[in-house]
């Protein structure tokens, strides 16, 4: 796989053959595959041009044959002859254009997996922010979309291009030694197709570029729907998205008409200048016959070779159209390459050993500048330390966790790891020292054995299963016809809250990690679930350093430590008898939740 660089969105203005070159990048490393099937694509282009000459020299040299006096039999052996020949030359472009096709398919696939495997590669590695501004729906159809337009264009419409050009040029060649006085008319009308398809290009490239956006837009409503599908039954809201799904397609639609309307009026206006100069060149050449300017072979090279003009100029609105359509598609999939990745790699590629420290942290989101969410954070925890974060939503509980776990760095102060700051860390050795277990688990469409080997990849299946037993998951899951190999569904719906918990820590354990970072895993769970997951729990915290964040203060009470957060800073820390001797912002808390 090779690694290209995008282009930034400033870059990307008008046509250029910058999104071309990026991805025909791509087919160098199958330049061994795709050259000799560029060669033979030349080849057969060149070929196709044998068949107007035979039929020039079949048609025209019988006629003259006939009118000079030869033999019947002579001008029949002459014919047959020529026949012969073109089926020849007919059999070897059926046989070259065999392996040619093959070629440009196992080129172009090869080179098209290596595009979206980068493209993959480098959205993974996109920072959160990227992906909490840009709707996961609209985001995968979009790049879909976009991959199949390239996909179209380099299988389908680049070669095309290529070997009407070569025809075309060679059908030129034919014309001007047929007449190059009719040539020259003929050839006056290419300026106004020029001229046409440079204004149209660009047309045609914008509304690309917006139906494939429309497009994408009504696929976001497929895919949010299947997911909520229980919320929109719930509310009795089907007929609500059927309106948006048909609003968005009506968008598409329009756009894509006034699309149509552009490429319509540039193909219109091509095929009556071309071909009706054809016409007029062929109306001349006429004249010329009569008065013996011509010969009747000539003319018919010239009428012929004129068609073979004539079609390759008429194909090229068509394939203009896609590489114009392909321009748009490659403008953004450039946008998404040129994002900035992940602040990772260059810093000291080691774990974190379960100390943790904010120092004076200030943060403010990148879309709410003018808002601070930390103000001057500060604590520290030892290794093996149980601490809970309590406070009011809204307080900065969420966002302590993003920051310990990278997602954004602090605007001020700093986030240290065994007395380390954090950026001069390895942010994936970073992670690999820290686990999470949300309280909405997040399980993958696999199957239960998958979602646990998650945690660590690689591991055995021996592994799997003891880490399922310290999560108490092990007896669910052998309950079940298919046990480790039975599928969760999408977002695991086919377990429960409970199961998908005990899931959910088992993969932590397989991760033997330093640091946990728990955002409270039983507050929805019944009173049974909520036994196992904190048995489960208390196996997977010991020893390790854990960060908690508390919505249920009957949870914390067995705190190491407990940090009050109140409106982004840290206004109370201790135990919870101390904090319940201070009279305070905690103590207010306890009572008003636990009466």
């Amino acid at each position: 796989m090779v690694s290209h660089a995008g282009v930034p969105k400033d870059k990307e203005k008008g046509f250029s053959l910058e999104g071309l070159k990026w991805v025909l990048s791509y087919l160098r490393p199958h330049a061994r595959v795709f050259v000799p099937s560029l060669l033979a694509l030349f080849v057969t282009a060149g070929l196709a041009l044998a068949f107007p000459w035979f039929m020039k020299e079949l048609f025209g040299g019988a006629m003259a044959g006939l009118r000079a006096g030869k033999v019947p039999a002579e001008v029949l052996a002459e014919a047959d002859r020529l026949i012969l020949g073109l089926i020849g030359v007919l059999g070897v472009q059926a046989v070259i254009a065999f392996f040619r096709v093959q070629g440009f398919i196992r080129s172009g696939e090869a080179a098209l997996n290596d595009l979206r495997k980068d493209l993959f590669a480098h959205l993974l590695r996109l920072p959160v922010p990227f992906f909490q501004e840009h709707r996961a729906g609209s985001l995968s159809n979009r790049v879909s979309s976009d991959l199949g337009t390239v996909r179209e264009t380099l299988m389908s419409t680049l070669p095309q291009a290529a070997r009407q050009v070569v025809i075309l040029i060679g059908a030129l060649a034919m014309v001007f030694v047929s007449s190059w006085k009719l040539s020259l008319i003929m050839l006056g009308s290419i300026p106004f197709v020029v001229m046409a398809v440079a204004i149209a290009g660009r047309k045609v490239r914008g509304h690309s570029k917006a139906a494939q956006d429309a497009l994408a837009d009504s696929g976001v409503v497929i895919e949010e729907s299947v997911q909520a599908v229980a919320d929109v039954k719930a509310f009795n809201n089907e007929s609500l998205e059927e309106a948006r799904y048909g609003s968005a397609l009506e968008q598409f639609y329009q756009v894509t008409v006034k699309g149509a309307l552009a490429r319509a009026s540039f193909l219109a206006f091509v095929i009556f200048v071309m071909f009706g100069t054809i016409a007029a060149v062929t109306w001349l050449g006429v004249r010329l016959l009569v008065e013996g300017a011509m010969d009747e072979k000539d003319f018919a090279g010239f009428i012929l070779y004129s068609v073979f003009v004539g079609a390759s100029l008429g194909a090229m609105p068509e394939l203009i159209s896609q590489v114009q359509a392909m321009s748009g598609a490659t403008d953004r999939l450039r946008e998404i390459m040129g994002e900035k990745q992940e602040f990772e790699g260059g810093g000291e590629k080691r774990k974190p050993q379960g100390a943790l420290a904010f120092e004076k942290v200030r943060f403010h989101y990148p879309t709410r500048p003018d808002q601070a969410v930390l103000e001057e954070v500060d604590f520290s925890i030892l290794p093996g330390q149980r601490v809970a974060l309590v406070g009011p939503s809204g307080a900065g509980k969420s966002t302590v966790f993003s920051l310990i776990l990278g997602y954004y760095r602090p605007e001020s102060g700093k986030v240290r790891f065994d007395g380390r700051d954090a950026s001069d860390l390895d942010l994936h050795a970073l992670r690999q020292g820290i686990a999470v277990v949300p309280q909405e688990v997040m399980l993958f469409g696999g199957t239960i054995l998958e979602n646990i080997g998650y945690g660590r990849p690689g591991a055995s299946r021996e592994e799997i299963i003891e880490a399922a037993r310290q999560a108490n998951a092990h007896e669910f899951i052998e309950s079940r016809p298919e046990g480790y190999e039975t599928t969760v569904g999408p977002r695991g719906v086919k377990l429960s809250g409970g199961q998908r918990q005990r899931i959910a820590i088992a993969r932590a354990i397989l991760a033997d990690p330093s640091i946990l970072l728990l955002d409270e895993a039983t507050s929805a769970l019944d009173a049974e679930s909520e036994r196992l997951v904190n048995e489960a729990l208390e196996r997977l915290m010991r020893g390790r350093t854990s960060l908690v964040i508390a919505h249920r203060l009957s949870t914390v009470r067995h705190a190491d430590r407990i940090l009050v957060m109140q409106q982004g800073r840290v206004v109370e820390a201790g135990t919870h008898e101390e904090l319940m001797e201070m009279d305070g912002t905690y103590r207010l808390l306890v009572r008003t939740q636990l009466g």
